[in-house]
């Protein structure tokens, strides 16, 4: 029997290419060249799975194009904003993520954003690269300390709460806000306590943190008005979205001082992101990096394999979307 064929639009990781060539007959660029839309939508024709990244943006316009021999679509990600997943079910096509190995990697990446921000970890590095360091002072580059310090997040999903479990590791109390509350049990064992509102949880939050979903509900939700509801000086960082944030809002409080810092990992638009965080010093930048462990991206390349095998295998994705 002829192998099925498959788009996979990036390259990934050389287990996950080598499972997929196993069973599947593989398409995708040697070059990791990233594929257009229209290109996508004229391989389809001869395919019978597509396996895309975030970068591809499936909205309706898109999906509305899709071949009508194209019934499973699967993404290398957890998040899905995406693609138009009502599109998707209008047309018959059944999409599944990738929602697991991203967990720890992420809360990974969080940490270090909040130590980078709170401790000048930019200013120290970038002091060191230019060759401007004339040796310790006692003064030079101070931050602040994580321990004692409560730790706002914003949505309380899986990464949400694996970052409560890393910063109570360094002795922060834990606050969250989310449109679903955690039974007794599993708020006693983080050491989690529930605000009723992103207002109450906003008012405590020396640091912020972003793992919320993005949804039209929340998207640059954390604007001018938000900020002004936090503690002066206090640090955001985010790791979801970011189209939750408005960029112009935070860093007008980033220069004025009404903010303390940001350490942030998503942008929006990116890889063009707003040139005003460029000059920031109290910014710490990552490439949208919190995901970027072998470990997770191997994880994350199975989950979207074994969603396209059980759709070929006439059952329901284990991690289906639509």
């Amino acid at each position: 029997m002829a192998k099925k064929k498959i788009l996979i639009t990036r390259r990934l990781p050389a287990a996950v290419e080598a499972r997929a060539r196993a069973t599947y007959d593989v398409t995708q660029h040697a070059d990791d060249r990233q594929i257009t839309l229209d290109e996508m939508l004229e391989t389809a024709k001869s395919m019978d799975a597509l396996l895309i990244t975030l970068a591809e943006k499936c909205r309706k316009d898109v999906i509305d194009r899709m071949p009508d021999n194209m019934k499973c679509l699967s993404t290398f990600s957890i998040g899905f904003d995406h693609i138009d997943l009502e599109a998707c079910k209008a047309k018959g096509i059944r999409v599944g993520n990738a929602p697991h190995g991203v967990t720890i990697a992420t809360c990974e990446i969080a940490m270090l954003l909040m130590l980078g921000a709170a401790r000048r970890a930019g200013d120290g590095e970038r002091l060191l690269r230019s060759r401007e360091w004339t040796g310790w002072a006692p003064l030079q580059l101070l931050g602040r300390r994580l321990d004692g310090k409560k730790l706002g997040i914003y949505g309380f999903g899986k990464i949400g709460q694996g970052l409560a479990k890393f910063a109570r590791a360094f002795d922060m109390e834990i606050h969250y806000y989310d449109i679903y509350r955690q039974p007794p049990e599993k708020e006693k064992a983080l050491g989690a306590t529930y605000h009723s509102s992103l207002d109450s949880l906003l008012e405590i939050s020396e640091f912020f943190s972003i793992n919320a979903p993005s949804t039209p509900e929340n998207r640059h939700f954390f604007n001018a008005s938000v900020i002004e509801k936090m503690p002066k000086g206090a640090i955001v960082v985010n790791t979801a979205r970011g189209d939750l944030v408005n960029d112009d809002d935070l860093i007008a409080a980033l220069k004025s001082g009404r903010l303390g810092g940001a350490g942030l990992d998503v942008f929006n638009g990116e890889p063009k992101i707003n040139p005003g965080y460029y000059d920031l010093d109290n910014t710490f930048l990552l490439p949208h990096l919190g995901s970027a462990a072998i470990e997770a991206r191997e994880q994350m390349g199975f989950e979207a394999l074994d969603n396209i095998d059980a759709f070929f295998g006439g059952k329901d994705m284990p991690f289906k979307l639509a």
